[in-house]
């Protein structure tokens, strides 16, 4: 992608943009396309990889490898505490207080200026070159470079994803998706599969999260606002939420749109969104869904 996509006028941080948010958007998928909950506050666990990276390597250590698994484990450890809290609540209630939990971190990144940096965000830090022991990669400057490793982790997550999913686990997921009551009948406990489910999701969506903030060496509270969880939703739904691509489609098309868009026009978000309504108006099962379709017919 990094060689060709210059060909029509893209760049190589906007491939690495597109995997990275692509993730995102499975991440999500995984609870609300595969278990049918719906989370608006997946952003929350984004920023929060973001942040754990970030301050890794400002504070801690000068390891890219060690922050991005801090990313990881503080997004994780945060889903799994504050899913035990949620995971009995359904429908507009859990979303509503996932929008709560993660706007309570938005403040606290948006406050504490003296520690995350407050609105101007966390700077004075760098990803570094990776040192593999037999080799060393130098990311640092080399955009096509840091590209393949975006691309390297996103294909073990999709992979770990695609296993869990055809697992007994994705099986059971499946089937409260379909009908919670019946599966709560056949004995399944219901609330600890959803927590699994909601945990799993946030720990890729960190994943994510982490790999945006070394994309940019910059991250700032944005990157909790509930607004960006409402993107991941969107590019779900805009390539098809029930399928296991359609949110990496969903994405792409998001997110070419809308540098392609904005760099002619400030009204770009009016533009994506008449866009967005209407996939959900003539293709409700979304694009993938629309071209899976027309190649079955």
């Amino acid at each position: 992608m990094p060689y060709w996509l210059e060909a029509v006028g893209g760049y190589t941080e906007l491939a690495s943009r597109v995997v990275v948010l692509g993730l995102a958007a499975m991440a999500l998928n995984f609870l609300l396309g595969f278990t049918g909950v719906l989370s608006f506050g997946h952003a929350a666990y984004f920023g929060l990889g973001a942040y754990g990276a970030a301050m890794s390597l400002k504070f801690f250590a000068p390891s890219t490898a060690l922050a991005i698994a801090i990313g990881v484990v503080v997004g994780t450890v945060a889903a799994a505490l504050i899913g035990a809290l949620i995971v009995k609540l359904r429908g507009v209630y859990f979303a509503m207080v996932t929008i709560a939990f993660g706007q309570v971190f938005y403040f606290i990144a948006f406050r504490w200026n003296s520690v995350t940096g407050g609105d101007d965000g966390l700077t004075g830090w760098q990803r570094q070159p990776l040192h593999l022991g037999f080799t060393d990669i130098d990311i640092l400057g080399n955009d096509k470079a840091f590209y393949y490793l975006v691309l390297a982790l996103f294909a073990a997550s999709v992979g770990l994803m695609a296993l869990l999913l055809r697992s007994p686990l994705g099986r059971t997921l499946i089937a409260i998706r379909e009908n919670e009551r019946r599966a709560r009948f056949l004995g399944i406990p219901v609330e600890r599969h959803i927590w699994l489910s909601f945990v799993i999701s946030c720990a890729f969506a960190s994943l994510a999260g982490a790999l945006y903030a070394l994309l940019s060496n910059f991250t700032d509270p944005r990157s909790l606002h509930w607004s960006l969880s409402g993107n991941f939703v969107i590019m779900a739904v805009l390539g098809g939420m029930r399928s296991f691509w359609g949110p990496l489609v969903g994405a792409a098309i998001f997110v070419v749109l809308q540098d392609y868009v904005s760099s002619h026009t400030q009204n770009w978000m009016s533009i994506i969104g008449l866009f967005f309504v209407l996939v959900v108006s003539f293709f409700p099962r979304g694009v993938l869904g629309m071209i899976k379709r027309k190649v079955a017919s």
